[in-house]
């Protein structure tokens, strides 16, 4: 089931992910790099590809292997209060940016969120504009104090200019010298974004490790995500209202 438009079907989705089982291979060269980047900066970036099943999954691994209580996330910052409300209690998620269906937001996300609680919760996105990327690091500084696990798509998460200019990653790594990125490299899978689409690469093998310079989670095999979205016309009316 890759789309739900519902809550009654959301609520369903995320009760009936299962966060237990999934097995993270961690290589002692990659858990060392990773820990001196939490003990040094207070940071470890994550990056990932939306709409994929598994990737709330490996968050969930970290956060346990590093004994982590803070997560930021790519989501939109005005999501705050009624994410801890929604922990908290249950209520419905109704604005409308949960409902995009760009693959950020999944029903394996939620549940992992309702496995690791009480956590300290930090959404960073909310800029669109040229300077999108400076503007996210300027957020995760600000507000971030303990170690904290950062997640974003992996286009924001390198810790160097590249061609398309300065991502997120590399704004913070110039404030936080020593930060580390972990890249989530994808074999073959399907996920969701918008829609149903598919990859068939060659990756990593399974399991957090030192590919070359990089600290790489390998997932040579991957599944489609729930993620939630609603009709374009119902979408557009309630983000006239957000």
């Amino acid at each position: 089931m890759p789309g739900v438009d519902t809550i009654d079907g959301l609520t369903r989705a995320v009760a009936d992910f299962d966060t237990s089982g999934f097995e993270l291979p961690m290589e002692e060269a990659a858990l060392a790099r990773a820990r001196r980047s939490l003990m040094e900066t207070g940071l470890l970036l994550l990056g990932e590809m939306p709409g994929v099943r598994e990737n709330p999954l490996v968050i969930l691994r970290l956060m346990d292997a590093f004994g982590l209580g803070s997560l930021a996330l790519d989501w939109h910052g005005g999501l705050t209060m009624e994410l801890y409300t929604y922990l908290r209690h249950g209520t419905p998620l109704e604005s409308a940016q949960w409902w995009v269906g760009d693959g950020r937001v999944t029903a394996g996300h939620l549940a992992v969120l309702r496995r690791l609680s009480p956590i300290t919760l930090t959404l960073f996105d909310g800029a669109d504009r040229p300077d999108r990327d400076s503007a996210m690091a300027r957020r995760v500084l600000d507000t971030v104090a303990a170690p904290t696990l950062v997640v974003a798509g992996s286009a924001h998460t390198g810790v160097t200019p590249d061609a398309l200019g300065k991502p997120m990653g590399a704004c913070l790594a110039r404030e936080r010298p020593g930060l580390e990125s972990i890249r989530i490299d994808y074999g073959r899978g399907s996920f969701y974004a918008m829609e149903r689409r598919g990859m068939d690469a060659r990756a990593a093998a399974r399991g957090l490790r030192v590919v070359g310079e990089e600290l790489v989670v390998g997932l040579p095999e991957f599944s489609e995500a729930t993620v939630p979205q609603l009709p374009f016309e119902a979408l557009q009316g309630k983000l006239a209202q957000f």
